[in-house]
């Protein structure tokens, strides 16, 4: 009798480490371990209060119905604010389509471009889900690696090089994940060049770290003649406004790929809550200095997680100019033991500084980036102290 069976396409993705090594520190909270968990990517601060009333009031006045798919036309005017204020870019609200967090927007994106065989440019580090979007669509994913030296970036020597007749899209994140490396005007226009001369390939820039920049302004690839028309900007309230578990992201887009990610979404999701929407709008019209306020505090944390970790013999790492993680290089470690535990890698490592050290960070692999893990200071400086007094014990072990 034949047996029932899952989709293969299963087996071309695999679960995100951030996600699994979240669940691992749950997991052992539950038993009563006391962990101090720099994994997890998600501001430690309250949704501004302005907003939250705001959800308050859309209830209040039973605003508890579907939406339009790509949201109510005052949020995605909001949007189009924005982009004009924050970014000099001309958008109209038939151009965005507001998706149920950043992640189904870049979803939405890569499912509107890819064939199967089409590849797709990534440079190393990158975001977990980049690649496994890409594989969904059985697209080929073409890897970059990037060098510390360069902060993890991309050159346009790189890029030409790694671009073929079959290149469809190029997906990168400024400030990144999990580098906090931040692409300046003057990087993004050398790219732009090298674009110019290739009109099939697409540019999806993930900007949801956009507010968390520590040196100056923002600068999106879109603002260079020609390539708004080609560009896909994602981004969205989690990072910025503390707004995780509101689940809205959204995307700026050529019409013809906005009215696909529309079409694609109605047949996953629909509309986004509508409640989350109304909230979206007065946090992106609203005042801004809870926003300016949660950066600042990261600044410190910054400057904190930076120089202990510089004082911990054996780790290389960058200062990062935006997001909120350090990225260092771990290799030195590797081979080395303790208590019959041996660390052969990055994601040893992670585990050993689990189990023996009780903090949680994340194996640079999992970012295409195997020398590294990735800590996230989006915590309390309390347990920022706690966790890199730990961690700096636990490395001191091992031998």
């Amino acid at each position: 009798m034949k047996q029932l069976e899952l989709a293969e396409r299963l087996t071309r993705i695999s679960e995100p480490q951030t996600i699994k090594m979240a669940k691992l520190s749950r997991e052992l909270k539950a038993q009563g371990i006391d962990i101090v968990d720099l994994s997890i990517g998600e501001p430690d601060f309250d949704t501004p209060a302005h907003i939250r009333e705001a959800a308050k009031k859309a209830i209040d006045e039973g605003f508890t119905h579907y939406t339009p798919v790509a949201g109510i036309l005052e949020l995605r005017q909001a949007v189009v604010n924005k982009l004009k204020r924050d970014n000099g870019l001309e958008y109209t609200p038939e151009q965005i389509v507001v998706s149920t967090g950043a992640k189904q927007s870049i979803a939405n994106t890569v499912l509107s471009v890819i064939n199967p065989g089409d590849e797709v440019i990534i440079p190393t580090p990158y975001w977990v889900t980049y690649s496994e979007l890409v594989k969904l669509c059985q697209g080929e994913v073409v890897f970059v690696p990037c060098s510390i030296e360069n902060k993890y970036k991309i050159t346009p020597e790189q890029l030409e090089a790694a671009i073929t007749p079959k290149t469809k899209l190029f997906m990168f994140s400024s400030p990144c994940n999990p580098t906090g490396s931040v692409y300046s005007r003057e990087e993004l226009k050398a790219l732009a060049d090298v674009f110019a001369k290739h009109p099939q390939i697409y540019i999806m820039a993930d900007e949801i770290y956009e507010y968390i920049n520590y040196v100056g302004k923002h600068e999106s690839i879109a603002q260079f003649e020609g390539m708004q028309e080609r560009t896909i900007i994602i981004n969205g309230l989690s990072k910025g406004f503390a707004m995780t578990g509101w689940r809205l992201g959204y995307l700026a887009a050529p019409k013809a790929l906005a009215k696909a990610a529309d079409n694609i979404q109605s047949q996953f999701t629909s509309a986004t809550c509508s409640i989350t929407q109304k909230a979206a709008v007065t946090a992106l019209t609203g005042d801004l200095s809870t926003a300016h306020a949660m950066v600042e505090e990261f600044r410190k944390r910054r400057a904190y997680i930076f120089e202990q970790l510089k004082s911990i013999p054996g780790l290389e790492l960058i200062e990062p100019d935006g997001a909120f993680y350090m990225f260092p290089d771990v290799s030195a470690f590797f081979g080395k033991s303790y208590e019959g535990t041996t660390v052969n890698n990055a994601d040893d490592l992670c585990m050993y500084l689990l189990h023996k050290a009780n903090v949680s960070t994340v194996t640079g692999a999992a970012f295409e980036q195997p020398n590294c893990i990735r800590l996230s200071y989006a915590t309390s400086m309390a347990k920022l102290e706690e966790g890199l007094k730990r961690l700096k014990t636990g490395l001191a072990l091992l031998s």
